[in-house]
């Protein structure tokens, strides 16, 4: 419900009841069903999942206020449900709406909710600093949000559906600030999300705030990271290269998890707040926790389908190189320059300048080769079936680059925009591919067990260094060293378990070939506050354009909340089959490719208004785009930015 001292505004600006969405359309990915049909069908899977990050609710937030005093004090701007493009956090109208859209359009239509954390404001007013308990206040409005929207009395754990949350660096006091587990941060969350964690694991999680869960039983689960030990902002700990330190013992703990899961024959999500940005000389993660992590993601590619972060507020993905691992280097600590919030430009520019470096297929390589699944090539890419003999030795040499027909060389993490409007808020719908499990048990159906998913326990100090796998290191130093150098380099062995690769037999994994479990689409949702406080304002940006958006007019009361900003199933631009590792290789390539494809270039014509001379001279002055790399930067900072915001970061 919106607070009463909010409702006088409210009714001022026409908004009073405005998270009651109307029906989805056609255009979205979601059906109209009634809610009656919606939940009566809850019990199928639907094949889809929420994401939603970083709502930083901010019960001091007060419409009207100055956004130079973060929302809290003077006479401003400050809207009644947010103040978008400012540093002021989210006020408690705008996240009552929220769930009640999701309520409305999303109740029955989802199979899990993935939540990435900062739920609390962050420390930015000297006159009202956060206190540990209001931190902890912050966090029970949300997770009660959750648990009013998806109760479910007759559920065995009294949900519909799982709801997976993570730990973000405002989530403690002071921020950033996380020290070894157990401590009170891990023993309040235990308490707070109870209904969230499987009960066999919370011991799990007082200990380290990690945790798993099952999402579709025996088939999916759920990994909850605790990256704020692998945070480069962390002074209380040091990386995952000492077993002493907790990121040490995070690291192991994942990577007996995700054991145990191919064993069970099962796939996993991976989430968490942090995501593993490592751009140009810019690094969000220690590099020694970026190096296990990549490892692991590389050696696991048969079991993990894909992970998802927060944080960074802006929309975007990244694609992790197992060829930059180095196995020595992921088990010796490093310092490397962190990436800051206030860098995303030239952060971005630097991911692109990063993807122009991997490997690009030959000119003359058709993309159906790439993308087609009639055909493979064995472990060293050596060889292929007889469906691919027309091509030649260049097609064979690039498909060995990037780790064969399925560029299994990489590994992705997607990280969405934030519900709080440091832009617009923004919500994410996920589709994935349910063939053959259109009639498995559900969670909610699920008998409640505390053996439902295997429990282990492990001594740090036990750790058989014995079973390092000894191919050939893939650091490139190690490569092109001296002879003598690099036996000697080769003795050293990593103080860590190495997991083993996936059985040569084995098909690739969701995350890489279409099939059960492959994410295929995703919706982004965004709530354009700017046309809502105005309806008759011009959009901000090509992908706020009024063809993309419905009319935002009140109707009896009502608003439209939340938009579809773009859908990848359908997307002209970014024209993605599916959103496979594969898929995003071939997105990057084309994002950072400075000499476009026709169907890729925007052409910035110049002295259209000039004489037909100065036209004629200005002619050799035309700029062709990047319309692909153009879109993605509209779509990053979610269509709040002008044309010329735009131009200035693209220079």
């Amino acid at each position: 419900m919106i607070p009463h001292r909010l409702l006088s505004i409210l009714y001022g600006l026409g908004l009073v009841a405005c998270a009651s969405a109307i029906p989805i359309t056609e255009q979205q990915v979601l059906s109209d069903l009634d809610s009656e049909h919606r939940i009566e069908s809850s019990r199928r899977l639907s094949g889809r999942f929420l994401h939603i990050t970083d709502p930083h609710l901010d019960t001091h937030y007060k419409p009207g206020t100055s956004v130079d005093q973060v929302c809290h004090r003077g006479k401003g701007s400050a809207g009644s449900l947010g103040a978008e493009g400012t540093e002021c956090d989210t006020p408690l109208a705008l996240v009552d709406e929220t769930f009640r859209w999701i309520e409305k359009n999303l109740k029955g239509q989802i199979d899990f909710v993935l939540w990435t954390g900062d739920s609390a404001r962050h420390d930015n007013d000297e006159r009202i600093p956060r206190t540990a308990s209001e931190i902890i206040d912050l966090n029970e409005v949300l997770a009660t949000k959750f648990i009013d929207v998806f109760e479910d009395r007759g559920a065995p754990r009294g949900l519909s559906i799982p709801i997976i949350p993570t730990i973000g660096n405002n989530d403690i006091m002071p921020h950033n600030i996380f020290k070894e587990g157990p401590n009170r941060w891990t023993k309040r969350f235990t308490e707070i999300w109870h209904k969230f964690i499987p009960e066999h694991q919370r011991h799990t999680f007082e200990e380290g705030g990690w945790f798993s869960a099952e999402l579709i039983p025996n088939k999916l689960a759920a990994i909850s990271l605790n990256t704020m030990y692998f945070y480069e902002s962390n002074s209380a700990v040091d990386g995952c290269a000492a077993k002493s330190e907790p990121g040490f013992e995070h690291m192991e703990w994942l990577r007996i998890q995700l054991e145990l899961l191919r064993g069970r024959g099962m796939k996993a999500i991976l989430i968490g707040h942090v995501p593993p940005a490592r751009a140009g000389a810019k690094r969000s993660w220690d590099e020694s926790c970026w190096q296990k992590y990549t490892l692991f993601l590389n050696r696991f590619r048969d079991v993990v389908v894909g992970s998802v972060y927060g944080h960074m507020n802006i929309d975007h993905f990244m694609l992790q190189d197992s060829h930059a691992v180095d196995i020595i280097a992921a088990g010796e600590s490093t310092n490397e320059p962190q990436l800051t919030v206030q860098s995303r430009s030239s952060y971005l520019s630097s991911l692109r300048s990063d993807w122009a470096g991997m490997p690009s297929p030959p000119d003359d390589m058709s993309s159906k080769f790439f993308f087609s699944d009639d055909w493979n090539s064995d472990e060293q890419g050596d060889s292929v079936d007889a469906s691919s003999e027309a091509m030649g030795k260049k097609e064979r040499r690039f498909l060995k680059k990037i780790g064969g027909p399925w560029a299994e060389r990489y590994s992705l993490s997607l990280v969405s925009p934030s519900l709080v409007p440091n832009y617009f808020p923004t919500l994410r719908i996920v589709e994935y591919n349910i063939t053959g499990l259109e009639d498995v048990t559900t969670w909610a159906d699920a008998p409640y067990s505390d053996d439902s998913f295997e429990s282990f326990t492990w001594d740090a100090e036990d750790i058989d260094s014995d079973d390092v796998d000894q191919q050939k290191k893939n650091s490139k130093k190690g490569k092109k060293g001296k002879k003598g150098k690099k036996n000697k380099k080769n003795k050293k062995r990593p103080q860590f378990k190495i997991p083993d690769h996936p059985s040569p037999t084995a098909p690739p994994g969701p995350a890489y070939s279409d099939q059960a479990l492959t994410w295929l689409s995703y919706a982004q949702y965004y709530a354009n506050l700017t046309m809502i406080y105005d309806p008759t304002a011009e959009p901000q940006s090509l992908s706020a354009s009024p063809s993309t958006i419905e009319d935002n007019e009140t109707t009896a009361g009502h608003i439209h909340l939340y938009q579809v900003e773009y859908d990848t199933r359908d997307d002209s631009i970014y024209n993605m089959k599916d959103l496979t590792v594969r898929s995003y290789y071939k997105l990057a390539k084309r994002i950072s490719n400075k000499n476009p494809k026709k169907a890729d270039m925007v052409t910035d014509h110049t002295g259209d208004d000039e004489s037909s001379e100065a036209a004629k001279n200005n002619q050799k002055k035309k700029k062709h785009r990047n319309r692909v790399w153009r879109t993605f930067l509209e779509r990053a900072f979610v269509g709040f930015l002008s044309d010329d915001e735009l131009d200035d970061i693209q220079r």
